[in-house]
């Protein structure tokens, strides 16, 4: 993948116009009802989860509760994921307070390290040292060759065979994010730091402690890696056709906010199973332009969105989820 450096912004139709007919017809209401039959159904199959675990104790056959609660765990962070963009509750306390409860409570991810961090990314998607997600992977590509060279050895030979690393790889997603986390909030030290980091603390301790209480330990060693694998890997997969592929940009690329957002996403065509399995991420294009949108608004406000970029000669980029991944995996 070589970066976009001849990318100019046409003359556009005035991005505020379709802002004003998404917010006339609305698209960026608060949908409560859905996302409340949303936040205690994931909840309540998460919690039954780990139920079953207990009522089936030690047994083998609890590897396949740990692949289910890797799932759950990826539906939580989707919840997550919109409560960091303010889609759920128009309260910022109470989107903090849930982003809170399902990412340091429940998954074990530090929420006040991911959101301004993802906030970053959607300000400058696919542009060179300004995007915290391009590197992303196993390395981060070279701007030039001259970059390329100065890699080291270790540096080239992954970005040699990165793509058929990428998904063996992406098994050890949550772990990194866990890293991440944790290192912010080291960094920061302040008491926002510290209560989320009891609060991780807090759900490490129980849920280490409800696996090896049920388990011996084969078995509990077993269930987390388990658990853990499913879950990276389906997070990953879930973010991985939204960008990769697409133009990357240089960091001083000057262009519109409307262009450089749709320029750079990735939509993943399908019904509603894709946009269950995909926490809505399948609508890349629509939430980069309308962060805010809530998710089950996306599929709705498409039809002006791509109507919007087919007049600005933006381009619209949809794919079916098996070509989005091949398109993925050639760019690295």
């Amino acid at each position: 993948m070589t970066y976009a450096t001849t990318l100019e912004s046409p003359p556009a139709l005035d991005f505020r116009a379709l802002a004003v007919q998404i917010r006339a017809e609305g698209h960026l209401d608060r949908r409560l009802s859905y996302y409340w039959v949303k936040i205690v159904l994931t909840i309540a199959a998460f919690a039954a989860g780990w139920v079953a675990l207990f009522v089936v104790g030690p047994s083998w056959g609890t590897l396949g509760i740990a692949a289910f609660l890797g799932v759950m765990s990826t539906q939580l962070g989707f919840l997550g994921h919109d409560a960091g963009h303010g889609q759920i509750f128009t309260s910022r306390r109470a989107n903090r307070l849930l982003g809170l409860l399902v990412g340091n409570g429940l998954i074990g991810l530090s929420f006040g390290w991911w959101v301004p961090k993802h906030n970053a990314h959607h300000a400058h998607p696919n542009q060179a040292d300004r995007d915290p997600d391009i590197g992303i992977g196993l390395v981060a590509p070279p701007a030039s060759e001259s970059d390329a060279a100065g890699h080291g050895t270790l540096a080239r030979w992954l970005g040699r065979w990165q793509a058929q690393l990428f998904f063996p790889l992406m098994l050890l997603r949550s772990t990194g994010l866990y890293v991440s986390g944790a290192q912010d909030l080291v960094r920061r030290a302040d008491r926002t730091a510290v209560s989320e980091f009891l609060l991780l603390a807090l759900r490490s301790a129980l849920y280490l402690t409800a696996v090896t209480w049920v388990l011996p330990l084969p078995e509990a060693a077993a269930f987390i890696v388990v658990y853990e694998a499913v879950f990276s890997l389906y997070l990953g997969c879930s973010f991985a056709p939204n960008h990769k592929g697409m133009p990357l940009l240089e960091a001083n690329s000057k262009m519109s906010f409307a262009q450089r957002q749709v320029i750079t996403a990735r939509n993943v065509r399908g019904g509603r199973c894709t946009n269950f399995i995909l926490g809505g991420l399948n609508y890349q294009i629509e939430h980069h332009l309308f962060p805010t949108m809530p998710r089950p608004s996306l599929s709705r406000a498409q039809h002006l969105v791509r109507r919007f970029c087919a007049e600005n000669g933006f381009g619209y980029c949809e794919e079916r989820p098996i070509r989005s991944y091949r398109r993925a995996l050639q760019s690295l």
